[in-house]
């Protein structure tokens, strides 16, 4: 050999925070379940945003505090969306506090809307614990933190493979 490696011998990046070798321009959700739980967190992001703009803009004197709760769903999807694509440590722990916020939001406007049902006149995106969403509102953060957690595992394998002392 001439000492020059071939593209296919080209070392893969290793991104510590969530210590998945990969290709360099990668993304830490590349892997299948990480797309599929990047595009579910992308349409939920999409959706949960175009509702609660029209709602503010169209009928916000109707249900404020409903409409109020859809941006704030939106907002944490958005963020969810993006730290789940952009590599590093403190994209991780955004993506988990973000997460971990739509959990709450879920359990919280979930149960007030089946003990109180008067409390929001209208549905907001976690309303009845994500039913108007076929209750992904509901299961995806459960499927989010799991995912980060075994990523963040990963993370601590592969740097104890990769630094080990010679």
């Amino acid at each position: 050999m001439t000492g020059k490696r071939s593209p296919s011998r080209t070392p893969a990046t290793v991104d510590a925070s969530v210590g998945a070798p990969r290709a360099h321009g990668g993304f830490r959700g590349a892997s299948g379940v990480g797309r599929v739980l990047v595009l579910v967190y992308a349409v939920l992001a999409l959706a949960a945003t175009g509702r609660s703009t029209l709602q503010l803009l169209t009928k916000f004197d109707e249900a404020p505090v409903a409409y109020v709760l859809s941006a704030v769903a939106a907002v944490v999807y958005v963020v969810a969306t993006v730290a789940l694509v952009v590599r590093g440590r403190t994209a991780h722990v955004v993506a988990t506090i973000a997460i971990a916020i739509e959990f709450a939001g879920v359990l919280a406007v979930g149960i007030l809307t089946e003990v109180v049902p008067g409390l929001f006149p209208a549905d907001t995106v976690w309303s009845h614990f994500g039913r108007g969403y076929a209750f992904i509102p509901l299961l995806l953060p459960i499927f989010g933190i799991a995912w980060l957690e075994s990523q963040r595992t990963t993370a601590r394998i592969t740097d104890v493979r990769h630094h080990r002392p010679q």
